[in-house]
């Protein structure tokens, strides 16, 4: 089995990179789910509890709370799919990049997606999934927190890195490439323009 962990800063595009996965079939683990079911399991609305929720598992399980929930989610996936490989979706901190290596040791690999702040900041604006999405200031104290939760670190030790600067379709390609996906579908629509608002999906 291969697993493929994700992390990047809000609007980074490891969103789309979940797209990619799904479409070809690979089975797609994102982090973010155990949070919103355990949101859930406490009665709690995942939107407005989501941040506290994984506060709280982080100091009642440990810092690596979460990848260990997420454990058990990845090897479900990987024995119900036909492909060999399996992406898990967000991951944010060096404790769970540490738990991920111990479990599956040289058949984890670390992608690291990036992106400019401007850039990141339009896409979403572009998607606008609430009023948080267009507001600069509210983006760089996101990114200052996610930065301060180690997610800077955890980039810096990926083992591979994608740029996302370019066009939707030349990302698209890339991450099939990581993914080891035979090109065989087409992207020449998207050739023409930059990477879309969907290329923006933060996996939380």
């Amino acid at each position: 089995m291969n697993v493929i962990g994700t992390v990047g800063l809000p609007g980074s595009g490891k969103g789309e990179a979940a797209n990619v996965a799904e479409e070809a079939g690979i089975p797609v683990v994102v982090m973010g789910d155990v949070i919103r079911a355990e949101c859930r399991r406490r009665g709690l609305d995942p939107a407005e509890h989501h941040g506290r929720i994984a506060g709280a598992l982080r100091e009642e399980e440990g810092d690596d709370a979460i990848a260990a929930r997420t454990l058990p989610r990845i090897r479900e996936a990987a024995a119900e799919s036909e492909h060999d490989t399996v992406l898990v979706d967000g991951l944010r901190s060096t404790v769970e990049l540490e738990r991920f290596r111990e479990a599956f040791g040289d058949d984890f690999t670390l992608v690291a997606v990036r992106a400019p702040f401007e850039l990141r900041a339009e896409r979403l604006d572009d998607r606008g999934r609430d009023d948080s999405d267009s507001d600069m200031e509210a983006l760089r104290e996101r990114d200052a927190r996610e930065v301060e939760l180690g997610l800077g670190e955890t980039l810096e030790r990926a083992d591979i890195e994608i740029d996302n600067t370019g066009t939707l379709a030349a990302f698209r390609r890339r991450v099939r490439e990581v993914l080891g996906v035979t090109d065989s579908e087409s992207d020449s629509d998207a050739d023409a323009g930059p990477a879309t608002a969907n290329a923006g999906g933060d996996g939380s």
